[in-house]
């Protein structure tokens, strides 16, 4: 087992307390928007190997080069086969205090093409205009700590025109006959495509008109109360951005602590507030049309988006027979899970033989494996487990959240 000394990202959109709060330090006054655990190359986690892998000057070693050492060992024969000398997943704590980007992931095809065009083209890496970071796709699961709020997936397009009409914004209109006017997929894509493809200048004003119209619709209440209370909060975020008019069409959804929400490829989506334990395949490949100041690629955007309309699946923990709550998904890269452990009760089992991070989001958690060794973890503290250093038992009092491969 390895304590994992992990870096956090200070975007601005990041909560300036959230995350310190759960550490149990004090608030630089910066934002702290995610808390990586992991071996993502842009910033790995730490580890204390002593002499076995080539270490810094404080004696620590990028979870990166301890695996490239030894994949077999660190990642198993499974997960070393299916994945390549990489592990397959990156673990998170976010924390939103403002509207993150209107975004899509690609899927895995889409993502290698993508990023060797980008290297045929001689893009480099680095640069702010690049849309491709890697050739992994990036499918992502998040899982709310407090209450989460956050934009989802298509609405039906019937009930997105019901609510343009009680917005009553004369920009808004043509939008709401176009989507009463096609089949739901082809007028989803009608609609996205024309908000994203008008001129920005000419957009403005609807923009900021639908932030007038739907801080005053959230205070009448009504159906569309809580999603207009959001919007408005993004066209104050965002002034004149038409990407305010494109998460129009996308659902508003509202997580209470221990629901989560995964994201498939081709899923547009904004998180708005909360914070939350996330886990994603192991990419950075963000493709952006709006509310962000980052790079927008609305082409390329609208190339992979899903014109699917419906109600986002809120998922629950299903408790398994030795305890453990799992969040079923279909991505082969990650699985999250996570134990309730009290005082006294029989210790926890989690199997070895696949790569794991074990991360405690409330009270003590105290880890021991079968050489002995034990590590203590209190809320946010996280370990690494090598697939080759077998099981670990977990007791205490606390939450203990389990990211291993999916396969």
């Amino acid at each position: 087992m390895d304590r994992l000394d992990n870096t956090v990202r200070p975007y601005a959109w990041g909560s300036t307390t959230a995350i310190p709060a759960l550490l149990g330090v004090e608030p630089t006054g910066e934002p702290q928007a995610e808390l990586w655990m992991g071996a993502h190359p842009g910033a790995p986690s730490l580890v204390d190997r002593g002499t076995g892998v080539a270490a810094g000057t404080d004696g620590l070693s990028p979870l990166t080069d301890v695996i490239a050492a030894d994949p077999d060992r660190e990642l198993g024969p499974e997960s070393h086969a299916a994945f390549g000398p990489r592990l397959p997943f990156l673990l998170k704590l976010l924390a939103a205090d403002a509207p993150l980007s209107l975004q899509v992931h690609p899927d895995l095809a889409q993502a290698a093409a993508g990023f060797a065009d980008e290297e045929a083209r001689g893009v480099p890496l680095d640069a702010a205009h690049r849309t491709y970071k890697d050739d992994q796709h990036k499918p992502e699961l998040i899982c709310a700590l407090t209450p989460f709020e956050g934009l989802c997936g298509f609405r039906e397009p019937d009930r997105t025109a019901a609510l343009m009409d009680a917005l009553g914004v004369d920009g808004l209109k043509p939008y709401a006959d176009l989507l009463r006017a096609s089949p739901p997929g082809a007028a989803l894509r009608e609609v996205f495509t024309a908000i994203l493809t008008a001129d920005a200048e000419r957009q403005a004003e609807s923009v900021h008109a639908t932030g007038r119209a739907a801080a005053e619709l959230a205070g009448s209440g009504g159906e569309f109360a809580a999603a207009c209370a959001a919007y408005a909060r993004l066209a104050d975020s965002y002034p004149g951005d038409r990407g305010v008019l494109a998460a129009l069409l996308l659902n508003h959804v509202r997580l209470a602590p221990g629901e989560a929400l995964y994201l498939a490829a081709g899923v547009p989506h904004a998180y708005l507030t909360g914070l939350g334990v996330e886990i994603m395949a192991n990419s950075d490949n963000v493709l952006r049309c709006g509310l962000t100041p980052k790079h927008v690629d609305v082409p390329e955007l609208l190339r992979i988006v899903e014109f699917t309309g419906g109600e986002p699946s809120v998922l629950r923990p299903e408790a398994g027979p030795d305890g453990e709550e799992r969040y079923a998904t279909p991505a082969r890269e990650f699985r999250l899970s996570r134990r309730q452990l009290a005082p006294g009760g029989a210790p926890a089992s989690l199997p070895g033989g696949r790569p794991q991070i074990l991360l405690a989001t409330a009270g003590t958690v105290r880890l021991n494996s079968g050489d002995g060794a034990e590590l203590v973890l209190e809320a946010g503290r996280s370990a690494y487990v090598a697939a080759g250093a077998g099981p670990v038992s977990a007791t205490g009092d606390g939450t203990l959240f389990r990211a291993t491969v999916g396969i």
